[in-house]
């Protein structure tokens, strides 16, 4: 388990998002602040805490072309999270509601305070099917707990067993999570999709390959939809012949990019939607959303065996040869994470509601929000000609414009596609 220590808000400040060094300031100070200027039911606590990354999002010497392991992290308040909730007055960690807000996927009001906004997503066709390995056996339950603690519509979910035997369980509750996190998040965005959790035998890409090719037939037979996938591996020689795997007619593949700079796979497939992060920042003293900017831990750049594919020729000045990753972004930091309802215990951080980032929220998410829009695109490929044909209309995506990314923070994001966030971020369900 891989532990990183801060000392920070629950609600970074725009300060902290673009990397400087917080202020001192301790916690009633920040409430002090918080009293004196907004009304008590949009305080925000300051908090202490740390991110953890499971065992299961770290990778191994060995594993590159042979293991996936997942992208998500933790924040872990050093304050117990109440056991009722959320919304936690005073807490502005994220929502279905806040972030149907943020990318105006319901009308925006409120400043998109997850401790005031309720709207929720809607729409949804088909399925959605995500691909996890081992067994999570308390699926369907946990997953109806979210949805009835955020008002969302009773999920339809079946769980399938790849290889036709139920996996082993993740000792390390990692796994788990991460199928929590996946289920839950295109459900929310999709709450009208049918859900399949497809289960591989282990971890190998072997098993998760296998799984991959369940998932895209049951999406398929389901009338068309998604396929989400927030695990990767370092790129390898030999991954172009893995590329075929996502081209089932009918169904849009999601990746996740990773939450370290660098490129996955299979993110890097030309045939795959590469979901990329962001931080979603918010006013430390109301928990009001200020704007968005990269998450500097997010996969990125220039894939080392992946040709530029046709629907990113606008854009070879900054790619070159190479194919770009990545395509889209959404809130990924999990300092600003979102919540997951999870009763499998995750290597001492209890079990419950867990506030979780990483790349794996952004790819279920993004699924989620291109089923509801309602185009029923034939491949990835058809949507990403859509949504790269469509890159600079600011009523369907907002381009983030400032903030750094990549080794050494040295990337930074500009004007139109750039390596930090891609095409940038959702704005409403139009041209996706």
């Amino acid at each position: 388990m891989h532990v990183q220590r801060f000392r920070v808000s629950a609600l970074m400040s725009l300060v902290a998002v673009v990397g400087l060094s917080l202020p001192t300031i301790s916690a009633a100070q920040l409430q002090d602040l918080a009293d004196a200027n907004a009304p008590a039911v949009t305080q925000s606590k300051a908090r202490q805490g740390r991110v953890m990354t499971p065992s299961s999002s770290i990778a191994h010497a060995g594993d590159k072309g042979r293991r996936g392991h997942t992208h998500l992290q933790v924040f872990v308040p050093d304050e117990a999270v109440p056991l009722v909730g959320p919304p936690f007055a005073g807490l502005g960690f994220e929502t279905p509601a806040s972030l149907a807000c943020v990318y105006s996927l319901v009308p925006k009001k409120s400043f998109c305070n997850p401790n005031l906004v309720t709207a929720n997503p809607t729409g949804g066709f088909g399925a959605i099917a995500v691909v996890d390995a081992f067994h999570y056996p308390t699926a369907a339950a946990d997953l109806q707990a979210f949805s009835a603690q955020f008002g969302l519509l009773s999920p339809n979910l079946t769980v399938v067993f790849a290889s036709g035997t139920k996996p082993a369980q993740d000792p390390s509750g990692g796994w788990e999570l991460e199928a929590a996190l996946d289920l839950e998040w295109a459900h929310a965005m999709a709450p009208g999709a049918k859900l399949f959790l497809v289960e591989a035998r282990s971890d190998s890409l072997t098993d998760l390959f296998n799984a991959e090719v369940v998932a895209g037939n049951l999406v398929a037979n389901a009338g068309g939809g998604e396929v989400s996938n927030s695990w990767g591996s370092a790129e390898f020689a030999g991954e172009t012949a893995l590329d075929a795997t996502f081209t089932t007619p009918g169904v849009v593949y999601f990746a996740s990019s990773g939450d370290q700079p660098g490129v996955e796979y299979p993110a890097a497939s030309p045939n795959v939607v590469a979901a990329g992060g962001t931080t979603t920042s918010r006013d430390p003293a109301t928990g009001n959303f200020l704007a968005e900017h990269p998450w500097d831990l997010a996969g990125s750049g220039l894939s080392a065996f992946e040709p530029r594919p046709i629907y990113q020729d606008g854009i070879q000045s900054i790619v070159g040869s190479s194919r770009g990753v990545p395509d889209l972004s959404f809130d990924s930091n999990p300092v600003t994470g979102a919540w997951v309802f999870d009763t499998t215990p995750v290597q001492g951080a209890g079990s419950g509601w867990f506030i979780v980032g990483g790349t794996s929220l952004a790819s279920p998410a993004l699924a989620g929000i291109v089923n509801a829009a309602g185009s029923k695109l034939v491949s990835s490929q058809a949507e990403l000609s859509l949504m790269y044909s469509n890159l600079a209309i600011a009523t369907d995506f907002t381009d983030i414009k400032s903030g750094f990314c990549g080794p050494t923070a040295g990337i930074s994001a500009k004007l139109g596609w750039d390596l930090c966030t891609g095409i940038g971020s959702v704005k409403s369900k139009i041209g996706k």
